[in-house]
């Protein structure tokens, strides 16, 4: 039985040997794993980033062309008014009488059925 136990001994020792050079290589594969990650991520952040500017860029643009059509378009009504004052009194008195009208219908719709004119 002696010999059995002796025989056992580097056995176990040599499967822990083993075990922890396999741990070890796994830590390794663990932080190559991890540092290919942490590359992958700052890679699409910088790809986001930069998609980003661009998408702010796109809407900054357009923006100000938009911004500069609404300055002209509005020059040319401030051309017409003045050009035209009798006209603009008009069209703006029609628009705040049909604006009144739809406030009042707006108004009666929404009062209770006992306070309507019948």
């Amino acid at each position: 039985m002696a010999d059995t136990n002796k025989s056992d001994s580097p056995n176990i020792d040599d499967i822990q040997k083993t075990l922890e050079k396999q741990i070890a290589e796994l830590r390794k594969e663990i932080t190559k794993i991890n540092k290919s990650i942490s590359a992958r991520g700052a890679e699409m952040l910088d790809d986001a980033s930069e998609q980003a500017s661009d998408f702010y860029e796109t809407a900054a643009t357009r923006a100000s062309r938009t911004a500069q059509q609404l300055r002209s378009q509005a020059q040319a009504v401030s051309e017409v008014a003045r050009e035209n004052p009798g006209t603009t009194t008009a069209v703006v008195g029609v628009i705040g009488l049909l604006g009144f009208l739809a406030g009042l219908a707006v108004g009666q719709s929404m009062n209770d059925n006992s306070r309507r004119w019948y």
